[in-house]
């Protein structure tokens, strides 16, 4: 499947009921997390998907050692499950408990299973967002003395379902 199929409909749900941003740091511990926010695109002449994660969020600490990240889907399905890993940290709870992780086809960090499509990425970039930088309209509705970090993970997979 080649990256930007079903892009219209794959950013719909994920604005709309969110999806899975999922993690393998460096000593193998796997968290996941409920994203509503993303970008896909072309950048330095490859595929990639951008995210955006709190300092303060359990993910994050993953992320600053891992070297893969997978965003996995649902079309409709598994809002208790989205609704859990959104309002709960993996601090305090066990997402596997919660989500079956199964392995990537490409990538360490592995996939939510029972979404309806998935990205694999490997990660390119990592970065701060400064909040000086950030328009006064925007912080003011987004932000309360926080921001979010920047993850940019090349695309070197993308199915659906059923593979």
């Amino acid at each position: 499947m080649i990256w930007h199929e079903n892009l219209d409909e794959m950013m719909g749900h994920l604005a709309k009921t969110g999806a899975f941003l999922t993690v393998r740091d460096a000593d193998g511990k796997v968290n996941t997390m409920t994203i509503s926010w993303g970008f896909v695109g072309y950048m330095w002449n490859i595929p990639q998907f951008l995210t955006v994660v709190r300092p303060q969020r359990f993910t994050r600490k993953f992320l600053e050692t891992a070297d893969s990240f997978t965003i996995s889907v649902p079309f409709g399905g598994l809002r208790e499950e989205l609704s859990t890993c959104g309002r709960q940290s993996g601090r305090d709870i066990d997402k596997s408990k919660v989500v079956d992780f199964v392995p990537a086809k490409s990538v360490s960090s592995p996939v939510v299973a029972g979404c309806d499509f998935y990205y694999e990425c490997k990660i390119t970039y990592r970065d701060e967002l400064h909040s000086s930088k950030i328009p006064p309209d925007i912080y003011k509705k987004h932000y309360d003395g926080d921001w979010h970090d920047f993850f940019v993970g090349e695309i070197v997979e993308t199915y659906g379902r059923n593979g």
